[in-house]
């Protein structure tokens, strides 16, 4: 590359720095919702695709003008809304590391790199999840693919013990497979199951309790190939399913026994959260997200397999063009050849956290919850769920007021929170799991949470 070429190069990047570090400075005191003024803005982008050529310093300077402001500040302390955590400084450095680096992760011998730090972030994420240390693992995109990911090993494992190749044969005629799902899984979950062939309107759903685990005593009787899939963390109260009697029942049938953790599954890491995991790793395949409380940039979701035998035959690339050794070749573990390199990101997170400052991040943002909860209770305002993790549930009072409330608090700006229904009640979600969450976060958003509500109700 020319010297000319390498001086504009890093003058690009010198000023998208300069950028990325003014508008992080800058979260703390701007709205943590988009302004009506920044809306309008967009319209900046309403223009036909050029004829000819831009200056790249012409076409990040119009990006950050129009575009930061019109960012809603999930990268910021004080958004609790849709549990997206903020980025971690190491991450975010090697992300822009990574970007810059270009790799494509499918093949060791294309990013020796790539491949050897997502094998060891792969290696300290059983450790620190308390998964069996042997599982096969992976790094995809998110909450639907990491599910998608470890049941496509589900439906290849249970079809081959009654003799069904279902990767050479496909599902036409297949011997059919029971799924058991809990009656508040999540949606990714139903998505999952669609993109696999089985289809969200045959499986069975088992009755839940208030707090939304699934009732042991409803949990149906197993014959035959199954599939069975687990919550270790619910969306909306943060609970967690019996795992461990659930996995005594389902593996004497033979089953095999899925649990999505999407942000739950974290509670592992933390000593004092861990007794909610009890049981967690009798499972045979777990989801996950480190995009959530891992605080790694977007995307980036995780699947685990207890036999990676089954991941890779039911995920397994041949091509004669495709060179790969006798090492760990990520392409045989995912859906994708063609991938960013993900794990390096994760390697930086854990590198910088270590285990201590991974539990730390983890109770850390549960206390919050906690105060969150004791706050607004006080104020006599209705807590819907048990606060045993990072989530809480506040109804403000009739459907129509709380979602009221909500609206007002979101464009108050000092920070966001969402709306969701809970078995039928209409509440505000709090979702916290941002490392950059302090108390004096917690205690400016409870106040203002407390006066929009009284404003509101008031009216």
């Amino acid at each position: 590359m020319s010297t000319k070429k390498t001086e504009s190069i890093s003058s690009l990047l010198n000023d998208v720095a300069r950028r990325a570090a003014n508008y992080l400075d800058g979260l703390d005191a701007r709205s943590v919702d988009v302004s009506p003024e920044a809306m309008r803005g967009l319209a900046a982008f309403d223009e036909a695709l050029p004829d000819g050529p831009t200056d790249p310093a012409i076409v990040l300077a119009q990006l950050d003008k129009f575009g930061s402001p019109a960012t809603v500040a999930t990268a910021g302390p004080r958004f609790f809304g849709m549990v997206i955590g903020g980025t971690l400084p190491a991450a975010l450095a090697a992300n822009w590391l990574a970007g810059a680096w270009d790799q494509n992760a499918g093949l060791w011998v294309a990013t020796p790199i790539g491949a050897k730090t997502e094998e060891v972030a792969l290696r300290w994420l059983l450790d620190v999840l308390g998964l069996p240390a042997s599982s096969g693992a992976a790094f995809v995109t998110g909450a639907t693919m990491d599910k998608f990911t470890a049941l496509a090993a589900a439906r290849h494992a249970q079809l081959q013990r009654v003799g069904w190749d279902v990767e050479s044969n496909g599902m036409f005629g297949a011997p059919p497979i029971t799924v058991v799902v809990g009656e508040e899984a999540h949606p990714t979950l139903f998505r999952s199951l669609s993109l696999l062939g089985f289809g969200h309107q045959r499986v069975i759903r088992v009755p839940a309790d208030d707090q939304g685990r699934i009732r042991v005593h409803s949990f149906p009787e197993l014959s035959g190939p199954a599939i069975v899939c687990l919550q270790a963390g619910n969306v909306n109260t943060g609970a967690f399913d019996p795992v461990g009697e659930i996995c005594a029942k389902a593996h004497k049938a033979g089953a095999w026994v899925h649990v999505d953790g999407a942000f739950g599954l974290w509670a592992s890491a933390a000593p004092d959260r861990a007794h909610l995991t009890r049981g967690l790793a009798e499972a045979d395949s777990w989801a996950t997200d480190a995009h959530k409380w891992l605080n790694v940039p977007y995307d980036c979701g995780l699947a685990f397999v207890r036999e990676p035998k089954s991941l890779q035959d039911a995920l397994r690339l041949t091509a004669a063009y495709l060179p790969q050794g006798n090492l760990r070749e990520p392409s045989q573990f995912t859906p994708e050849l063609s991938r960013r390199a993900r794990g390096v990101e994760v390697w930086a997170a854990l590198r910088s956290l270590g285990r201590t400052g991974l539990a730390e991040m983890i109770e850390r943002d549960c206390r919050h919850a906690t105060r969150f909860a004791e706050g607004l209770r006080a104020a006599g305002y209705s807590i819907l769920n048990d606060v045993v993790l990072n989530q809480v549930l506040v109804s403000f009072g009739s459907p129509e007021v709380t979602r009221r409330i909500v609206t007002a608090i979101q464009q108050d700006g000092t920070c966001w929170c969402g709306p969701t229904v809970w078995q039928g009640k209409t509440a505000m979600r709090i979702s916290i799991c941002s490392w950059a969450t302090t108390d004096a976060d917690v205690e400016k958003s409870l106040a203002a949470m407390l006066r929009v509500a009284s404003h509101e109700i008031a009216r």
